[in-house]
């Protein structure tokens, strides 16, 4: 028999809806209920594609034994964390100083009113090897909750009070060192044999890269670069990267990125795709051009809504098993290329029958690229990239006749902003239009979809809208507009860019401590009203909000969003300080005000050559620094830049107005000079 969780559209409630425990989803009534009836409530949190999370379900909440412990002593409320992650935040919190680690499964246990006394992650059905059971957990909490009413509400009360955001204390101190400081944790980290930093499992955490290139960038340093390309050369080695189709797995469980967790997630693929396209513009070569398009294959082929939205990610399993759809025997390759062909691909991405993964393959290039085969056996390298390339051709059909893995089909706004961006990106990077026209309609998907009452939402599935937005969604969605502009030169996306930043503000701002609350002043009461900056898989809203509202600042000249980023910065300059390696986005902000900053205005003219000579040189080139307006007209920059619709042309020629530090230099007519500044 189905439960409450029937009427709901996430699919990962959709996935409990016929187990035996009484789920309620996240609620009045749940809390009301666990009020009346005096009991404890179990808050389970997890998301669709999560593999400890399936496990779980099997073991525990489809067993009925457990389920009758559960609907007889609890009140068990079901969480989907990619719609709620404001709950998620909070209990994860909970969970970390608790137990010293976090993770998904999270099953968090909290009084009628809201505040945790225990937590945990994955609890095997019974105990063992020192991991507790849940049907231990379940008995004995309840007992405890029973007959201990006051120790309860002691260890409750506490967790309430740790889990309160800090105040900040006064104007921030940082100086350069906390640059210094961040880059020598991540190179004392750093694996110089595989890349990544730490041991396994490894993360790509891609905004790392992305600070190591804009620290290479202001201050020439050869070992940002370095630990930031080695990273993207090995994930793409690896096996979390999909060499059949395209798209790289949510982590490695090994330090050489051979062997992933095979879920795929749209965030994930974003920012890497990000990672790599700056790569590419930093250096030129072209693996990391083909990298970041092939992830983008990946996105639009499998993963795009018919309405232009982006769905949320694939599953890990497959007919019940980790990874079955994405592994490989010597046999079956050679089954669908030929012997010569088959032998060949096997030689090259390491299919052996003993096998990599529990006695099957993942493909991999680990070991040696296509080209160091090739020379190395004393092949032409083009027509062994030719072959295996009409070989992969031939085993992404044949895998797709394999049952595939779930497919999470809700469409988040925040995640789908951070693909529009790098969409938006790579299309001007690349010179790629059809990158920017999927951008642009994913970009209107959430206009038209994912608004209500002029108000951001956080998930669209099924016809369905539900959950204000947080700060995440529409710091995301910031970037995401300032990089469509940057792209298209459309100045109304500069116009959507300063409407959603001063929504940001006015929703999320903490007037009194500063920096951004986690969800809005018109959003549910919460436990805490709390505030994240460390940057996890993705970055935090607060450190998006951060790095956006200044490039908003210098393309508006609207002083008030760079004020909002420097008071940020003070509001979080301990936790800067404490871990930079883990506010790797954030201190891109910080970073940013320290380098050149740059104010660019070229006023074009549609015959003059040199328009696009300088057109593209701002739009191809790794300028993190330079903020950039072009139109042939300044009045059209009266609305989204109202600084810049009194500049002139010189002459009728292409004239280029650069401010740097606060001043500006003479307009500039001769482009290679322009372009010299630039650089």
């Amino acid at each position: 028999m189905a439960n409450r969780l029937i009427h709901e559209k996430s699919p990962y409630l959709l996935q409990h809806a016929h187990n035996p425990v009484d789920w309620f989803p996240w609620g009045g009534e749940a809390f009301e209920k666990a009020k009346r009836e005096n009991k404890p409530v179990m808050v389970s949190i997890g998301y669709s594609t999560c593999h400890w999370c399936h496990v779980m379900e099997r073991e525990s909440f489809e067993d009925e034994e457990v389920a009758e412990l559960l609907n007889d002593r609890f009140v068990a409320i079901k969480v989907d964390r990619e719609e709620r992650p404001d709950i998620d935040s909070i209990y994860m919190l909970a969970c970390q100083a608790m137990t010293g680690h976090g993770g998904w499964p999270l099953n968090v246990f909290v009084t009628p009113d809201q505040k945790p006394f225990y937590a945990g992650t994955y609890f095997p059905k019974h105990s063992m090897r020192g991991m507790p059971g849940m049907i231990d957990v379940v008995t004995q909490l309840y007992d405890k909750y029973q007959e201990d009413p006051e120790k309860v509400k002691e260890v409750s009360d506490k967790m309430t009070d740790v889990l309160q955001p800090r105040t900040a204390e006064g104007q921030s101190d940082l100086t350069e060192e906390v640059l210094k400081k961040g880059l020598e944790q991540l190179r004392q980290n750093f694996d110089i044999n595989y890349g990544g930093f730490g041991g396994a499992p490894k993360f790509p955490t891609p905004h790392i890269l992305m600070y190591l290139f804009r620290y290479y960038r202001c201050f020439k340093d050869e070992t940002a670069l370095k630990m930031a390309l080695k990273t993207l050369e090995g994930m793409a080695a690896g096996g979390m990267y999909d060499h059949i189709g395209f798209g790289f797995s949510r982590y490695s469980v090994d330090d050489k990125w051979l062997v992933p967790h095979f879920e795929k997630m749209l965030y994930d693929n974003a920012l890497l795709a990000i990672a790599f396209t700056e790569a590419y513009q930093l250096i030129g070569e072209d693996r990391f051009r083909e990298t970041a398009e092939e992830i983008f294959t990946y996105i639009l082929r499998d993963m795009q809504d018919e309405k232009g939205g982006f769905y949320s990610g694939e599953d890990a399993d497959s007919e019940g098993v980790e990874g079955k759809f994405y592994v490989w025997t010597p046999d079956e390759i050679k089954q669908v290329l030929g012997e010569e062909d088959g032998e060949l691909f096997c030689n090259v991405y390491d299919i052996t029958d003993e096998g990599n993964f529990e006695g099957n393959n993942i493909p991999n290039l680990i070991r040696q690229s296509p080209e160091a085969f090739a020379a190395s056996h004393k092949l032409d390298p083009v027509n062994v990239k030719e072959t295996l390339e009409k070989g992969r051709k031939k085993l992404f059909e044949h895998r797709e006749k394999r049952v595939h893995p779930h497919k999470d089909d809700k469409i988040l706004t925040s995640w789908n902003a951070l693909m529009i961006a790098a969409l938006a990106k790579a299309s001007r990077v690349f010179n790629e239009p059809r990158y920017l026209e999927e951008a642009v309609k994913a970009f209107s998907f959430i206009e038209n979809e994912l608004t209500a009452e002029d108000r951001l939402m956080v998930r669209y599935r099924d016809g369905e809208v539900k959950h204000k937005g947080f700060i995440e969604d529409y710091a995301n969605v910031l970037w995401a507009a300032i990089e469509l502009y940057e792209s298209s030169l459309n100045l109304s996306y500069l116009e959507k860019a300063r409407h959603y930043g001063d929504q940001l503000i006015e929703l999320f701002w903490d007037h009194e401590n500063g920096g951004f609350f986690f969800y809005g002043k018109d959003g549910e009461e919460l436990l805490v009203r709390p505030k994240e900056t460390y940057d996890g898989a993705m970055p935090s809203g607060n450190s998006v909000a951060a790095v956006q509202l200044l490039r908003l600042a210098r393309l508006t000249g609207e002083t008030t969003y760079e004020e909002k980023t420097r008071q940020s910065i003070d509001a979080f300059a301990k936790e800067l300080k404490q871990y930079p390696s883990g506010h790797m986005y954030f201190l891109q902000s910080y970073l940013l005000l320290h380098s050149h900053m740059k104010e660019v205005v070229v006023l074009t003219n549609a015959d003059d050559e040199e328009t696009k000579m300088v057109t593209e040189q701002l739009q191809q080139e790794f300028y993190p620094e330079v903020t950039y307006l072009i139109s042939e007209n300044p009045e059209r920059f009266s609305d989204a830049a109202p600084f810049a619709a009194a500049y002139r042309q010189v002459e009728g020629k292409t004239t280029v107005y650069i401010c740097e530090n606060f001043t500006c230099h003479h307009p500039v007519t001769d482009i290679e000079e322009a372009l010299k500044m630039l650089g």
